[in-house]
């Protein structure tokens, strides 16, 4: 056999199988299942971003996915808050295993992509560097009808696909913000670094203090359409 026909071979298997995973003829664990509802409890792999991505266009699916996480919030209809910056596929977050400094409105993937960070990325990073859960979060908020800085392209913020974190309160009471603690080779400036690491792993993008000074004082996160990790 040559190697041509030994690859078309191959790739006829692997249509054949993912065909029969998508109809439900070969059973495979749901978190290896690209058709499967996105798990917020399942730990995060390589099917992950294409699960998350799935969710921007469909609601259903999306309320399947937030029924999974730990998140307390309630569904928003579409709608255009402000003239030019539409709202579409959006829940308002109340809370979650944290509480907040306030509700937030965000797109569902956006939703989605928080409750994987708190739950295998923010708390393990607390209790790593400090032995205890983080129990509230400081946030500058969601939504905000503008444009990129210095550009005529719109924000994520504008349809509420992202989120700017600027602070987290330990259980002990201890406060930690961007702001104050980035800067340093301590365990608050280590742990903030370890935060951001783990927000690169699930939003699409991530922005720092080590973008610009715009962000000197807290973490943006989005579900754009590109990947950056500042």
């Amino acid at each position: 056999m040559t190697f041509g026909r030994f690859l078309l071979l191959i790739l006829v298997l692997l249509a054949g199988f993912a065909f029969g995973v998508w109809r439900g003829h070969i059973e495979v664990p749901p978190q290896w299942n690209p058709w499967a509802p996105l798990d917020i409890q399942a730990t995060p792999n390589l099917l992950t971003p294409l699960k998350l991505r799935r969710l921007q266009e469909d609601r259903s699916l999306c309320e399947q996915a937030l029924a999974t996480s730990n998140l307390t919030y309630v569904a928003v209809p579409d709608s255009t808050p402000q003239a030019g910056c539409p709202v579409e596929n959006a829940v308002r977050v109340n809370r979650s295993e944290v509480r907040f400094n306030g509700a937030f409105l965000a797109t569902c993937p956006l939703a989605a992509a928080y409750a994987l960070f708190e739950r295998h990325g923010l708390q393990p990073a607390a209790q790593q560097a400090f032995g205890q859960p983080v129990v509230r979060i400081d946030h500058f908020g969601s939504f905000a009808c503008r444009n990129i800085a210095r550009s005529n392209r719109r924000s994520q913020h504008a349809s509420a696909n992202a989120l700017d974190l600027a602070g987290f309160h330990l259980q002990d009471g201890t406060r930690i913000t961007v702001a104050r603690d980035w800067e340093g080779d301590d365990d608050k400036a280590r742990f903030l670094r370890e935060v951001k690491a783990a927000a690169c792993e699930v939003f699409r993008v991530t922005l720092s203090p080590e973008y610009n000074a715009a962000h000197h004082d807290h973490f943006h996160v989005d579900m754009g359409g590109f990947g950056m990790c500042r």
